[in-house]
């Protein structure tokens, strides 16, 4: 009971701090904006973003019919907004929960067991992070094809190694720490060790480190869709900007262009607050400083 009301109370104590950090609470609020998009799009005045109008409704600039005007084709321009939070959102988190995995999960075994498998898992995520990104992105989407879930993967297999990197250097100090050795001496085996004892305290760094994921993931789809080699099928923001570039109407349909850069620039700040939010709550001596 002790422990479960420890944790209640440490669970309190970061609520409390993370909605009375200002960044905090404004990421909060723009992240729950999107979210509402994205669960409720079928409620907000919207029509299928797939679906072409007349061609009397071709590049018309916003009215009463369409909030945001119509592209090329006479697609509502508001409803693809809308509908692409929902790509945008999807492809970020479950990218970012990929790659926190793979990080976590190397950074531990490399960490915990040090000496040769250390050595040789380290110099696996060195020859990753000194890979150029957007390139490697760029061509592995190329060769793997157009698909949400491609894109996914190309984004997971560049993104993992920093997480793994940090995941690494919190292990070193926590697998020294006296409750270890403790568990150790218990009877402990490695695997139990690394769940029971590492893991549970490494969540900290593996939640800050997610919330960063996600704002990358969603910059990196928005580059790979707007160069092409995103889903062509499903509508999100940076296919938005590849079919506004391709039509070649940007210079003259601003209603088309402007709102998924501001939806994207909007949903990468949200998550750098709640990011920066969270490092800051997290920084050791944070709470006494702040006089909680």
């Amino acid at each position: 009971m002790k422990v479960e009301s420890y944790k209640l109370e440490k669970a309190h104590d970061f609520i409390s701090m993370f909605f009375n950090h200002r960044m905090g609470r404004w990421g909060f609020v723009i992240f729950c904006l999107f979210i509402v998009m994205a669960v409720f799009a079928p409620f907000l005045r919207t029509t299928s973003p797939d679906v072409s109008g007349t061609f009397e409704r071709i590049l018309i600039s916003p009215d009463n019919v369409s909030w945001l005007g119509t592209d090329d084709l006479a697609r509502d321009v508001w409803s693809q907004v809308i509908y692409g939070s929902r790509v945008s959102l999807m492809i970020g988190f479950v990218t970012a929960i990929i790659t926190v995995i793979t990080g976590t999960f190397v950074g531990i075994i490399a960490g915990f067991k040090g000496g040769t498998v250390d050595e040789v898992l380290m110099r696996v995520v060195d020859f990753f992070m000194m890979l150029p990104h957007l390139p490697l992105m760029i061509v592995l989407a190329a060769v793997l094809g157009a698909s949400i879930w491609n894109i996914v993967i190309v984004i997971s297999i560049v993104s993992w190694p920093s997480t793994a990197r940090l995941v690494r250097s919190q292990v070193l100090s926590l697998k020294e720490r006296p409750f270890v050795e403790a568990a150790r001496c218990l009877g402990a085996g490695d695997v139990t060790l690394m769940m029971k004892e590492i893991l549970p305290n490494v969540f900290p760094v593996m939640f800050a480190q997610a919330v960063l994921m996600v704002t990358e993931t969603i910059y990196a789809e928005s580059v790979l869709s707007f160069l092409g080699l995103g889903d062509p099928t499903r509508i999100s923001w940076g296919t938005m900007l590849h079919f506004c570039f391709e039509s070649g109407a940007m210079a003259r349909a601003p209603w088309w262009v402007l709102p998924p850069i501001v939806c994207i620039v909007s949903l990468i700040i949200s998550f750098s607050f709640l990011g920066s939010s969270v490092t800051d709550i997290l920084t050791p001596g944070y709470k006494e400083k702040m006089g909680y």
